[in-house]
Protein backbone atom coordinates (compact mmCIF):
# COMPACT_ATOMS: atom_id res chain seq x y z
CA UNK A 1 0.00 0.00 0.00
CA UNK A 2 0.99 3.52 -0.99
CA UNK A 3 1.95 5.88 1.86
CA UNK A 4 -1.00 8.28 0.63
CA UNK A 5 -3.01 5.43 0.88
CA UNK A 6 -1.73 4.25 4.22
CA UNK A 7 -1.87 8.03 5.40
CA UNK A 8 -5.31 8.39 4.71
CA UNK A 9 -6.72 4.94 6.26
CA UNK A 10 -4.85 5.48 8.95
CA UNK A 11 -6.36 9.13 9.59
CA UNK A 12 -9.26 8.80 12.10
CA UNK A 13 -10.66 12.18 10.83
CA UNK A 14 -10.65 11.25 7.07
CA UNK A 15 -12.01 8.24 7.55
CA UNK A 16 -15.15 9.99 9.64
CA UNK A 17 -15.73 12.56 7.02
CA UNK A 18 -15.13 9.93 4.14
CA UNK A 19 -17.86 8.14 5.97
CA UNK A 20 -19.86 11.29 6.80
CA UNK A 21 -20.32 12.21 3.37
CA UNK A 22 -21.23 8.98 1.96
CA UNK A 23 -23.64 8.30 4.54
CA UNK A 24 -26.35 10.11 2.95
CA UNK A 25 -25.45 9.13 -0.75
CA UNK A 26 -25.70 5.79 0.50
CA UNK A 27 -29.49 6.22 1.66
CA UNK A 28 -30.19 7.99 -1.68
CA UNK A 29 -28.35 5.25 -4.02
CA UNK A 30 -30.24 2.11 -1.47
CA UNK A 31 -33.54 4.04 -1.98
CA UNK A 32 -33.30 4.63 -5.34
CA UNK A 33 -32.30 0.70 -6.13
CA UNK A 34 -35.07 -0.33 -4.01
CA UNK A 35 -37.46 1.78 -5.56
CA UNK A 36 -36.19 1.07 -9.05
CA UNK A 37 -36.50 -2.54 -8.53
CA UNK A 38 -40.00 -1.57 -7.10
CA UNK A 39 -41.24 -0.01 -10.24
CA UNK A 40 -39.85 -2.76 -12.65
CA UNK A 41 -42.09 -5.15 -10.35
CA UNK A 42 -44.70 -2.37 -11.01
CA UNK A 43 -44.81 -2.73 -14.53
CA UNK A 44 -43.81 -6.16 -15.07
CA UNK A 45 -46.92 -7.19 -12.78
CA UNK A 46 -49.10 -4.77 -14.80
CA UNK A 47 -47.74 -6.51 -18.52
CA UNK A 48 -48.18 -10.36 -17.05
CA UNK A 49 -52.05 -8.60 -15.64
CA UNK A 50 -52.38 -7.17 -19.61
CA UNK A 51 -51.19 -10.26 -20.89
CA UNK A 52 -53.31 -12.51 -18.84
CA UNK A 53 -56.42 -10.31 -19.99
CA UNK A 54 -55.41 -10.29 -23.30
CA UNK A 55 -55.18 -14.33 -23.73
CA UNK A 56 -59.27 -14.23 -22.37
CA UNK A 57 -60.02 -11.81 -24.64
CA UNK A 58 -58.26 -13.35 -27.87
CA UNK A 59 -60.02 -16.81 -27.08
CA UNK A 60 -63.25 -14.95 -26.48
CA UNK A 61 -62.53 -13.12 -29.83
CA UNK A 62 -61.27 -16.13 -31.77
CA UNK A 63 -64.51 -18.31 -30.71
CA UNK A 64 -67.15 -15.31 -31.36
CA UNK A 65 -65.33 -13.25 -33.89
CA UNK A 66 -64.14 -15.31 -36.26
CA UNK A 67 -65.18 -16.85 -39.55
CA UNK A 68 -64.62 -20.70 -40.95
CA UNK A 69 -62.76 -19.28 -43.63
CA UNK A 70 -60.39 -18.57 -41.67
CA UNK A 71 -61.09 -14.63 -41.01
CA UNK A 72 -62.46 -11.96 -38.52
CA UNK A 73 -66.19 -11.10 -38.10
CA UNK A 74 -66.00 -7.23 -37.82
CA UNK A 75 -69.02 -6.40 -36.49
CA UNK A 76 -68.76 -9.36 -34.00
CA UNK A 77 -65.46 -8.44 -32.90
CA UNK A 78 -67.11 -4.24 -32.05
CA UNK A 79 -69.55 -6.43 -30.15
CA UNK A 80 -67.22 -8.66 -28.22
CA UNK A 81 -65.10 -5.34 -27.11
CA UNK A 82 -68.10 -3.71 -25.84
CA UNK A 83 -68.83 -6.63 -23.75
CA UNK A 84 -65.38 -6.84 -22.63
CA UNK A 85 -66.11 -4.02 -19.70
CA UNK A 86 -62.71 -3.15 -19.55
CA UNK A 87 -61.47 -0.54 -16.77
CA UNK A 88 -61.04 2.80 -17.05
CA UNK A 89 -57.50 2.58 -17.23
CA UNK A 90 -57.33 -0.12 -20.09
CA UNK A 91 -58.15 0.38 -23.52
CA UNK A 92 -58.43 -2.39 -26.11
CA UNK A 93 -58.07 -2.63 -29.83
CA UNK A 94 -58.75 -4.70 -32.68
CA UNK A 95 -56.94 -4.39 -35.88
CA UNK A 96 -57.12 -6.82 -39.11
CA UNK A 97 -53.75 -8.65 -40.13
CA UNK A 98 -53.17 -5.73 -42.90
CA UNK A 99 -52.72 -3.07 -39.98
CA UNK A 100 -56.27 -1.98 -40.29
CA UNK A 101 -58.01 -0.71 -37.17
CA UNK A 102 -61.55 -2.63 -36.35
CA UNK A 103 -62.49 -1.68 -32.99
CA UNK A 104 -61.51 0.85 -30.34
CA UNK A 105 -63.13 0.28 -27.09
CA UNK A 106 -62.84 3.50 -26.33
CA UNK A 107 -65.41 4.59 -29.47
CA UNK A 108 -67.21 1.87 -28.78
CA UNK A 109 -67.88 2.48 -25.10
CA UNK A 110 -69.03 6.10 -26.20
CA UNK A 111 -66.15 6.79 -22.82
CA UNK A 112 -64.61 10.75 -23.34
CA UNK A 113 -61.85 11.59 -21.09
CA UNK A 114 -60.70 15.33 -20.41
CA UNK A 115 -57.68 16.17 -19.72
CA UNK A 116 -55.68 19.57 -19.35
CA UNK A 117 -53.01 19.58 -21.53
CA UNK A 118 -49.89 20.93 -19.87
CA UNK A 119 -48.54 24.58 -21.29
CA UNK A 120 -45.54 23.97 -24.47
CA UNK A 121 -42.44 25.48 -22.27
CA UNK A 122 -39.22 25.15 -22.52
CA UNK A 123 -37.78 23.36 -19.76
CA UNK A 124 -35.84 25.46 -17.32
CA UNK A 125 -32.10 25.12 -16.26
CA UNK A 126 -33.18 22.98 -13.33
CA UNK A 127 -35.34 20.42 -15.34
CA UNK A 128 -32.34 19.88 -17.22
CA UNK A 129 -29.46 19.36 -15.11
CA UNK A 130 -31.81 17.05 -12.90
CA UNK A 131 -32.33 15.09 -16.81
CA UNK A 132 -28.24 15.30 -17.06
CA UNK A 133 -27.69 14.16 -13.40
CA UNK A 134 -30.65 11.04 -13.88
CA UNK A 135 -28.48 10.02 -17.07
CA UNK A 136 -25.34 9.81 -15.18
CA UNK A 137 -26.63 8.32 -12.10
CA UNK A 138 -27.68 5.49 -15.00
CA UNK A 139 -24.59 5.08 -16.40
CA UNK A 140 -22.52 4.72 -13.09
CA UNK A 141 -25.17 2.87 -10.78
CA UNK A 142 -27.24 0.67 -13.73
CA UNK A 143 -24.39 -1.88 -13.76
CA UNK A 144 -24.88 -2.84 -10.10
CA UNK A 145 -28.63 -2.06 -9.83
CA UNK A 146 -30.85 -5.50 -9.86
CA UNK A 147 -32.33 -6.19 -13.41
CA UNK A 148 -35.26 -8.45 -14.17
CA UNK A 149 -33.60 -9.07 -17.62
CA UNK A 150 -36.83 -12.55 -18.64
CA UNK A 151 -39.44 -10.44 -17.74
CA UNK A 152 -38.41 -6.59 -18.47
CA UNK A 153 -41.06 -4.78 -20.93
CA UNK A 154 -38.96 -2.87 -23.85
CA UNK A 155 -39.45 0.46 -25.03
CA UNK A 156 -40.60 -0.11 -28.68
CA UNK A 157 -42.65 1.37 -31.31
CA UNK A 158 -46.06 0.10 -32.25
CA UNK A 159 -45.17 -0.90 -35.36
CA UNK A 160 -42.60 -3.02 -34.13
CA UNK A 161 -45.15 -4.73 -31.63
CA UNK A 162 -47.79 -5.11 -33.84
CA UNK A 163 -45.16 -7.08 -36.63
CA UNK A 164 -44.50 -9.40 -33.51
CA UNK A 165 -48.52 -9.79 -32.79
CA UNK A 166 -49.09 -10.62 -36.93
CA UNK A 167 -46.07 -13.43 -36.69
CA UNK A 168 -48.02 -14.99 -34.14
CA UNK A 169 -46.15 -13.79 -31.33
CA UNK A 170 -47.03 -12.01 -27.29
CA UNK A 171 -45.50 -8.58 -27.36
CA UNK A 172 -45.37 -6.32 -24.55
CA UNK A 173 -43.86 -3.03 -24.78
CA UNK A 174 -44.08 0.35 -23.38
CA UNK A 175 -44.16 3.42 -24.75
CA UNK A 176 -45.70 6.76 -25.06
CA UNK A 177 -49.21 7.55 -26.20
CA UNK A 178 -49.89 10.56 -29.05
CA UNK A 179 -51.47 12.64 -25.56
CA UNK A 180 -47.99 12.15 -23.99
CA UNK A 181 -48.51 9.43 -21.41
CA UNK A 182 -46.77 6.98 -20.87
CA UNK A 183 -48.43 3.03 -21.43
CA UNK A 184 -48.03 -0.69 -20.80
CA UNK A 185 -49.01 -2.29 -24.68
CA UNK A 186 -49.60 -5.78 -25.17
CA UNK A 187 -50.34 -7.20 -28.98
CA UNK A 188 -51.66 -10.66 -29.15
CA UNK A 189 -52.65 -12.70 -32.00
CA UNK A 190 -56.59 -13.42 -32.37
CA UNK A 191 -56.58 -17.04 -34.12
CA UNK A 192 -58.87 -19.33 -35.85
CA UNK A 193 -57.21 -22.85 -35.31
CA UNK A 194 -53.70 -21.72 -36.36
CA UNK A 195 -54.15 -18.47 -38.64
CA UNK A 196 -53.66 -14.96 -37.37
CA UNK A 197 -56.91 -13.41 -38.49
CA UNK A 198 -56.98 -10.54 -36.36
CA UNK A 199 -54.71 -8.55 -33.72
CA UNK A 200 -55.65 -7.43 -30.04
CA UNK A 201 -53.89 -4.86 -28.09
CA UNK A 202 -54.51 -3.94 -24.56
CA UNK A 203 -53.08 -0.80 -23.21
CA UNK A 204 -52.60 0.46 -19.61
CA UNK A 205 -52.06 4.52 -19.00
CA UNK A 206 -51.88 4.19 -15.26
CA UNK A 207 -48.22 3.89 -15.37
CA UNK A 208 -47.62 7.57 -14.33
CA UNK A 209 -49.74 7.00 -11.24
CA UNK A 210 -47.51 4.09 -10.57
CA UNK A 211 -44.16 6.39 -11.29
CA UNK A 212 -46.01 9.15 -9.40
CA UNK A 213 -46.65 6.20 -6.22
CA UNK A 214 -42.63 5.65 -6.78
CA UNK A 215 -41.75 9.08 -6.23
CA UNK A 216 -43.87 9.54 -3.18
CA UNK A 217 -42.28 6.28 -2.11
CA UNK A 218 -38.51 8.07 -2.54
CA UNK A 219 -39.63 11.24 -0.07
CA UNK A 220 -38.88 9.22 3.44
CA UNK A 221 -35.74 8.50 1.92
CA UNK A 222 -34.98 11.77 1.00
CA UNK A 223 -35.71 12.40 4.54
CA UNK A 224 -33.28 9.97 6.05
CA UNK A 225 -30.68 10.90 4.08
CA UNK A 226 -31.22 14.97 5.01
CA UNK A 227 -31.36 13.44 8.81
CA UNK A 228 -28.04 11.60 8.05
CA UNK A 229 -26.55 15.03 6.37
CA UNK A 230 -27.82 16.85 9.50
CA UNK A 231 -26.94 14.63 11.75
CA UNK A 232 -22.90 13.72 10.66
CA UNK A 233 -22.80 17.82 9.81
CA UNK A 234 -23.26 18.02 13.82
CA UNK A 235 -21.03 15.91 14.17
CA UNK A 236 -18.49 17.12 12.48
CA UNK A 237 -19.29 20.25 14.05
CA UNK A 238 -18.75 18.71 17.45
CA UNK A 239 -16.17 16.79 16.08
CA UNK A 240 -13.86 18.80 13.96
CA UNK A 241 -14.98 22.72 14.33
CA UNK A 242 -15.74 23.20 18.03
CA UNK A 243 -12.36 21.91 18.86
CA UNK A 244 -10.18 23.92 16.15
CA UNK A 245 -12.42 26.91 17.57
CA UNK A 246 -11.32 26.03 20.94
CA UNK A 247 -7.41 25.80 19.89
CA UNK A 248 -7.80 28.67 17.97
CA UNK A 249 -9.07 30.95 20.95
CA UNK A 250 -6.41 28.92 23.11
CA UNK A 251 -3.96 30.47 20.60
CA UNK A 252 -4.98 33.91 20.87
CA UNK A 253 -5.21 34.15 24.20
CA UNK A 254 -1.42 33.16 24.15
CA UNK A 255 -0.88 35.62 22.16
CA UNK A 256 -3.04 38.49 23.90
CA UNK A 257 -0.79 37.48 27.41
CA UNK A 258 -4.03 36.27 29.10
CA UNK A 259 -2.51 32.75 29.49
CA UNK A 260 0.83 31.42 29.13
CA UNK A 261 0.03 28.04 27.89
CA UNK A 262 -2.81 26.00 25.95
CA UNK A 263 -4.25 24.22 28.57
CA UNK A 264 -7.48 21.74 27.23
CA UNK A 265 -7.34 18.36 29.06
CA UNK A 266 -10.54 17.27 26.86
CA UNK A 267 -8.88 17.81 23.43
CA UNK A 268 -5.18 16.45 24.15
CA UNK A 269 -6.69 13.37 25.06
CA UNK A 270 -8.60 12.93 22.19
CA UNK A 271 -6.84 10.09 19.78
CA UNK A 272 -6.93 11.42 17.03
CA UNK A 273 -5.65 14.27 14.41
CA UNK A 274 -6.38 16.98 16.33
CA UNK A 275 -5.76 15.73 19.81
CA UNK A 276 -2.14 14.98 18.52
CA UNK A 277 -2.32 19.04 17.25
CA UNK A 278 -3.31 20.25 20.84
CA UNK A 279 -0.96 17.86 22.15
CA UNK A 280 1.95 19.72 19.71
CA UNK A 281 0.75 22.74 20.47
CA UNK A 282 0.49 22.17 24.25
CA UNK A 283 4.21 21.01 23.82
CA UNK A 284 5.34 24.04 21.61
CA UNK A 285 3.85 26.29 24.10
CA UNK A 286 5.09 24.85 27.04
CA UNK A 287 9.06 24.71 24.53
CA UNK A 288 8.11 28.25 23.86
CA UNK A 289 7.74 29.21 27.27
CA UNK A 290 10.56 27.38 28.69
CA UNK A 291 12.78 29.41 26.33
CA UNK A 292 11.39 32.76 27.11
CA UNK A 293 12.05 32.13 30.67
CA UNK A 294 15.67 31.32 29.69
CA UNK A 295 16.02 33.98 27.89
CA UNK A 296 14.83 36.22 30.91
CA UNK A 297 17.14 34.31 32.78
CA UNK A 298 20.02 34.41 30.57
CA UNK A 299 19.31 38.17 30.37
CA UNK A 300 19.42 38.71 33.78
CA UNK A 301 23.02 36.67 34.03
CA UNK A 302 24.38 38.59 31.41
CA UNK A 303 23.19 42.12 32.61
CA UNK A 304 24.88 40.66 36.57
CA UNK A 305 28.27 39.41 34.91
CA UNK A 306 29.02 42.43 32.69
CA UNK A 307 27.98 44.40 35.70
CA UNK A 308 30.87 42.78 37.72
CA UNK A 309 33.66 43.62 35.78
CA UNK A 310 32.37 47.64 34.53
CA UNK A 311 31.84 48.45 38.92
CA UNK A 312 35.39 46.96 39.20
CA UNK A 313 36.29 49.33 36.39
CA UNK A 314 34.62 52.35 37.36
CA UNK A 315 35.99 51.47 40.90
CA UNK A 316 39.61 51.31 39.71
CA UNK A 317 38.96 54.70 37.58
CA UNK A 318 37.52 56.68 40.79
CA UNK A 319 40.42 55.90 43.00
CA UNK A 320 42.94 56.43 40.28
CA UNK A 321 42.28 59.92 39.88
CA UNK A 322 43.07 60.13 43.91
CA UNK A 323 46.68 58.11 43.50
CA UNK A 324 47.82 59.65 40.31
CA UNK A 325 51.11 60.63 42.59
CA UNK A 326 51.52 57.75 43.39
CA UNK A 327 52.91 55.28 40.48
CA UNK A 328 52.83 51.82 41.93
CA UNK A 329 49.05 52.43 42.92
CA UNK A 330 48.16 53.76 39.86
CA UNK A 331 50.31 50.77 37.88
CA UNK A 332 48.38 48.13 39.72
CA UNK A 333 44.67 49.87 38.86
CA UNK A 334 46.08 49.73 35.43
CA UNK A 335 46.15 46.25 35.71
CA UNK A 336 42.85 45.84 37.61
CA UNK A 337 41.55 47.88 34.56
CA UNK A 338 42.72 45.62 31.76
CA UNK A 339 42.41 42.48 33.28
CA UNK A 340 38.46 43.80 34.01
CA UNK A 341 38.54 44.45 29.83
CA UNK A 342 39.54 41.45 29.11
CA UNK A 343 36.91 39.93 31.10
CA UNK A 344 34.83 41.80 29.17
CA UNK A 345 35.76 40.82 26.08
CA UNK A 346 35.63 37.03 26.91
CA UNK A 347 32.23 37.82 28.29
CA UNK A 348 30.65 39.46 24.89
CA UNK A 349 32.82 36.99 22.25
CA UNK A 350 31.09 34.15 24.59
CA UNK A 351 27.61 35.39 24.47
CA UNK A 352 28.33 36.29 21.01
CA UNK A 353 29.31 32.48 19.89
CA UNK A 354 26.28 31.13 22.22
CA UNK A 355 23.99 32.94 20.52
CA UNK A 356 24.85 32.27 17.07
CA UNK A 357 25.48 28.66 17.52
CA UNK A 358 21.81 28.81 19.06
CA UNK A 359 20.51 30.27 15.99
CA UNK A 360 22.52 28.01 13.99
CA UNK A 361 21.15 24.64 15.30
CA UNK A 362 17.65 25.71 14.48
CA UNK A 363 18.70 26.50 11.33
CA UNK A 364 21.22 24.05 10.08
CA UNK A 365 19.78 20.92 9.30
CA UNK A 366 21.73 17.54 10.75
CA UNK A 367 23.49 15.04 9.15
CA UNK A 368 25.03 11.33 9.51
CA UNK A 369 28.78 11.95 10.63
CA UNK A 370 31.39 9.51 11.06
CA UNK A 371 32.40 10.71 14.44
CA UNK A 372 35.59 9.09 14.97
CA UNK A 373 37.07 11.02 11.64
CA UNK A 374 34.79 13.80 13.19
CA UNK A 375 36.32 13.83 16.42
CA UNK A 376 40.34 13.03 14.54
CA UNK A 377 39.65 15.85 13.12
CA UNK A 378 39.26 18.22 15.43
CA UNK A 379 41.88 17.34 17.66
CA UNK A 380 44.38 17.57 14.59
CA UNK A 381 43.95 21.20 15.23
CA UNK A 382 45.56 21.40 18.04
CA UNK A 383 48.55 19.90 16.69
CA UNK A 384 50.04 23.15 15.87
CA UNK A 385 50.66 23.74 19.96
CA UNK A 386 52.80 20.56 20.23
CA UNK A 387 56.35 22.03 19.33
CA UNK A 388 55.44 24.67 22.69
CA UNK A 389 57.17 22.70 25.46
CA UNK A 390 55.28 24.61 27.99
CA UNK A 391 52.03 24.12 25.88
CA UNK A 392 49.39 21.03 26.89
CA UNK A 393 49.00 18.65 24.18
CA UNK A 394 46.13 17.24 22.76
CA UNK A 395 46.39 13.28 21.71
CA UNK A 396 42.87 11.06 20.26
CA UNK A 397 42.36 7.13 20.68
CA UNK A 398 39.85 5.40 18.68
CA UNK A 399 38.86 2.34 21.14
CA UNK A 400 35.75 1.32 18.66
CA UNK A 401 38.60 -0.99 17.08
CA UNK A 402 37.56 0.67 13.65
CA UNK A 403 34.03 0.37 13.63
CA UNK A 404 32.29 3.07 11.73
CA UNK A 405 29.84 4.64 14.29
CA UNK A 406 27.59 7.41 12.76
CA UNK A 407 25.60 10.21 14.41
CA UNK A 408 23.07 12.31 13.41
CA UNK A 409 24.35 15.52 14.37
CA UNK A 410 25.25 19.56 12.92
CA UNK A 411 29.12 19.77 12.29
CA UNK A 412 28.87 23.30 13.97
CA UNK A 413 27.58 23.05 17.19
CA UNK A 414 29.09 19.25 17.56
CA UNK A 415 32.79 20.74 17.03
CA UNK A 416 32.21 23.39 19.43
CA UNK A 417 31.59 20.73 22.22
CA UNK A 418 34.60 19.16 21.53
CA UNK A 419 36.37 22.15 21.24
CA UNK A 420 34.80 23.50 24.15
CA UNK A 421 35.72 20.38 26.62
CA UNK A 422 39.47 20.25 25.32
CA UNK A 423 40.14 24.11 26.06
CA UNK A 424 38.21 23.63 29.21
CA UNK A 425 40.83 21.00 29.80
CA UNK A 426 43.82 22.35 28.48
CA UNK A 427 43.39 25.22 30.68
CA UNK A 428 42.94 23.64 34.04
CA UNK A 429 46.07 21.35 32.98
CA UNK A 430 49.28 21.80 34.36
CA UNK A 431 52.47 22.87 31.78
CA UNK A 432 53.11 20.68 29.49
CA UNK A 433 50.24 18.57 30.64
CA UNK A 434 48.29 16.18 28.28
CA UNK A 435 44.68 16.26 27.42
CA UNK A 436 43.61 12.60 25.62
CA UNK A 437 40.16 11.87 23.85
CA UNK A 438 39.03 8.86 23.91
CA UNK A 439 35.86 7.65 21.31
CA UNK A 440 34.49 4.46 22.61
CA UNK A 441 31.30 2.87 21.66
CA UNK A 442 29.10 0.99 24.79
CA UNK A 443 24.93 0.58 24.63
CA UNK A 444 22.45 1.97 26.63
CA UNK A 445 19.44 -0.82 25.95
CA UNK A 446 18.80 -1.54 22.47
CA UNK A 447 20.67 1.83 21.13
CA UNK A 448 23.87 1.92 20.49
CA UNK A 449 25.93 5.15 21.78
CA UNK A 450 29.07 7.08 20.86
CA UNK A 451 30.95 8.13 23.89
CA UNK A 452 33.60 10.81 24.14
CA UNK A 453 35.84 11.12 26.75
CA UNK A 454 38.12 13.74 27.42
CA UNK A 455 40.41 13.62 30.77
CA UNK A 456 43.28 16.09 31.70
CA UNK A 457 46.01 15.92 34.73
CA UNK A 458 43.99 19.31 36.40
CA UNK A 459 43.05 19.42 39.92
CA UNK A 460 39.69 17.72 39.36
CA UNK A 461 35.90 19.06 40.19
CA UNK A 462 35.31 19.31 43.65
CA UNK A 463 32.35 16.74 44.55
CA UNK A 464 29.98 18.59 45.31
CA UNK A 465 30.17 20.86 42.29
CA UNK A 466 29.90 18.04 39.22
CA UNK A 467 26.65 19.35 38.61
CA UNK A 468 26.83 23.35 38.97
CA UNK A 469 29.81 23.58 36.35
CA UNK A 470 27.28 23.08 33.99
CA UNK A 471 25.50 26.45 35.10
CA UNK A 472 26.02 29.22 33.00
CA UNK A 473 28.89 31.98 34.18
CA UNK A 474 30.07 29.27 36.54
CA UNK A 475 33.72 30.62 37.33
CA UNK A 476 34.64 28.87 40.47
CA UNK A 477 38.35 28.12 39.26
CA UNK A 478 41.31 27.18 41.73
CA UNK A 479 44.03 29.56 43.06
CA UNK A 480 46.28 31.17 40.64
CA UNK A 481 44.43 30.56 37.36
CA UNK A 482 44.51 33.66 35.47
CA UNK A 483 41.10 35.81 36.00
CA UNK A 484 39.38 36.95 32.90
CA UNK A 485 40.38 34.04 30.99
CA UNK A 486 36.83 32.26 31.35
CA UNK A 487 33.25 33.78 31.14
CA UNK A 488 31.42 30.26 32.16
CA UNK A 489 29.68 29.62 29.62
CA UNK A 490 31.44 26.93 27.75
CA UNK A 491 30.21 23.62 29.62
CA UNK A 492 26.70 25.52 29.59
CA UNK A 493 26.86 26.01 25.49
CA UNK A 494 28.31 22.03 25.81
CA UNK A 495 25.08 20.83 27.79
CA UNK A 496 23.03 22.93 25.80
CA UNK A 497 23.99 21.44 21.98
CA UNK A 498 24.15 17.77 23.59
CA UNK A 499 20.89 17.97 25.09
CA UNK A 500 19.68 18.96 21.68
CA UNK A 501 21.37 16.10 19.99
CA UNK A 502 19.10 13.59 22.21
CA UNK A 503 22.69 13.05 24.17
CA UNK A 504 23.98 13.71 27.71
CA UNK A 505 26.92 15.14 29.31
CA UNK A 506 28.53 14.50 32.81
CA UNK A 507 31.46 15.24 34.32
CA UNK A 508 33.69 13.15 37.06
CA UNK A 509 36.79 12.89 38.62
CA UNK A 510 39.40 10.54 37.88
CA UNK A 511 40.95 8.02 40.40
CA UNK A 512 44.37 8.89 39.65
CA UNK A 513 43.34 12.58 39.67
CA UNK A 514 42.35 14.62 37.24
CA UNK A 515 39.08 15.58 35.72
CA UNK A 516 36.52 13.77 33.07
CA UNK A 517 33.85 15.12 30.68
CA UNK A 518 32.00 12.29 28.91
CA UNK A 519 29.31 13.18 26.38
CA UNK A 520 27.21 10.23 25.19
CA UNK A 521 25.69 10.46 21.94
CA UNK A 522 22.64 8.00 20.28
CA UNK A 523 24.53 6.27 17.13
CA UNK A 524 22.43 5.19 14.38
Amino acid sequence: MSRRGSMFLGSRIARLIFASNLAGLAVLIIGAMVLNEMRAGFVVSKKQDLVAQAQIFTNLLGEDATTPEPSLDVDAARQTIVRLNLPERVRARVYSPSGDLVGDSFYLSERVDIAALPPLKEPGRIAKIGAAMSEWAGRVFGPIMPRRSSEAVRTQTFEEEFESAVLGDVAASQRFSDRGQRIISVSMPIQRVSAVVGVLTLEASDIDEIIRSERAALVPFIGVAVLVALVTSFLLTMGIARPMRRLSLAADRIRSGASDRIDIPAITRRKDEIGNLASSMQGMTDALLERIQANEQFAADVAHELKNPLTSIRSAVETAERVQNDPVASERLRDVIASDVKRLDRLITDISNASRLEAEMTRVPSEQIDIARFVRDVVRTYDAVSDNPDAVSVVFDDATMGARLLVRAREGPLGQVIRNLIDNARSFSPPGGEVRVKLDQTNDGPQTIARIVVDDDGPGVPADKLETIFNRFYTDRPKGTAFGNNSGLGLSIVQQIVATHRGKVYAENRDSGGARFVVDLPAI
